[in-house]
């Protein structure tokens, strides 16, 4: 795996194991990686690192998935997003496709598979 070059992969998800899990996962695969419990905490941050990737739990408290995705899309945001979720059904994964995210991993996902994906949407 490379490490980005610019930029730090954000992690929301409200599972602080897994969020954990997965902040230390990307961190050592030599990535800048900060991690929010939830979408509006990550939106609330303080821009000025810009991002990589953001790696967003589909079902989130507040704002969900989804809707941070819509949301930084109307920003004006560039930054390419990778939903997760353990709650998939038929359909959601072309709907998160067509409003724009830029992959789909279903829980549980090896964390392997993980970060090939954002090497994939941040294009090493």
């Amino acid at each position: 795996m490379k490490a980005a070059q610019a930029g730090m992969v954000f992690v929301v998800d409200d599972d602080e194991g897994l969020r954990a899990a997965m902040e230390r996962l990307v961190s050592i695969a030599g990535f800048g990686c900060a991690s929010f419990a939830s979408a509006e905490d990550f939106l609330a941050r303080q821009p000025g690192v810009p991002g990589a990737c953001v790696v967003s739990d589909l079902m989130l408290p507040g704002i969900s998935g989804l809707e941070l995705l819509d949301e930084l899309k109307a920003r004006g945001g560039a930054t390419p997003l990778i939903l997760i979720t353990a709650h998939d059904s038929p359909g959601l994964q072309d709907e998160a496709m067509r409003r724009g995210a830029a992959a789909y991993l279903t829980k549980p996902f090896r964390g392997t598979e993980l970060l090939e994906t954002i090497d994939t949407v941040i294009g090493h």
